[in-house]
C-alpha cells in the first residue's frame, strides 16, 4: 500500500509539471534566441535552450519548500516524456529512443550542474563559456555573455515568484529583449 501511495504523490504534481514545462519551452521558442542572439535554431539549438529554461525553473524549485522538489521533479519528467515523444515523431526506431533519451538525460544533467555552480558562483564569465561551449557547441558564439546575462536575470526573476503560482502551474519568463542589456 506504500507503494500506492508514493505513486499517487509523484502524479499529483504532474499536470502542473507538465505546464511549467510548457512555458519554458515556449520561453526557450522565443524568436529573439534565434535571430538576436543566433543560437543555431536546430534539433540541438533548440534542445539547449529549452534545457537551460527547465534548468532554471528546477532551480528555482528544487530550493524550496514542499512541493517545490515534487514540482521539479514533474517538470523533469516532463521534459523527458516530451523528447521521448519527439525523438519517436522524428522517426527514431524503438530499439534506440531508449539510449538516445538517456544520453540527452546525461547532457542536461552536466549542463544544469555547471549553470548551477557559475549561477551559485556569482560567475558570469564561467556561465557564458558553458553557454557558448553547450549551445553553440562551441563554435562562433558572440553573445554567449549576453545569453549568460538573461540567465541570470531569469533566475533571479523566478526567484521572486511565489511557490504557489509554480503549483498552479503559472511561471512568467521574463521576455529575453529586456534583459539583454543595451547591446542587444
Amino acid at each position: 500500500m506504500a507503494d500506492l501511495a508514493f505513486w499517487r504523490r509523484g502524479r499529483r504534481h504532474e499536470r502542473a509539471g507538465f505546464t511549467l514545462y510548457g512555458h519554458a519551452v515556449s520561453a526557450a521558442r522565443r524568436p529573439f534566441f534565434y535571430d538576436v542572439l543566433a543560437v543555431p535554431d536546430t534539433l540541438d539549438g533548440r534542445f539547449d535552450l529549452v534545457g537551460l529554461h527547465v534548468a532554471l525553473l528546477i532551480r528555482r524549485l528544487r530550493h524550496d519548500r514542499e512541493p517545490g522538489p515534487a514540482l521539479a521533479q514533474a517538470v523533469f519528467d516532463a521534459m523527458f516524456s516530451d523528447m521521448d515523444i519527439n525523438l519517436r515523431e522524428l522517426g527514431v526506431g524503438d530499439m534506440s529512443v531508449g539510449k538516445k533519451v538517456r544520453a540527452m538525460w546525461e547532457a542536461f544533467h552536466g549542463r544544469a550542474r555547471t549553470y548551477e555552480t557559475a549561477l551559485d558562483a556569482g560567475d558570469a564569465g564561467s556561465l557564458a563559456a558553458a553557454l557558448a561551449r553547450n549551445v553553440w557547441r562551441g563554435g562562433t558564439a558572440p553573445r554567449a555573455a549576453m545569453l549568460a546575462t538573461i540567465a541570470i536575470a531569469t533566475d533571479a526573476a523566478l526567484t521572486r515568484q511565489a511557490l504557489a503560482r509554480f503549483a498552479a502551474g503559472e511561471v512568467a519568463f521574463p521576455p529575453p529583449e529586456t534583459l539583454a542589456g543595451s547591446d542587444a
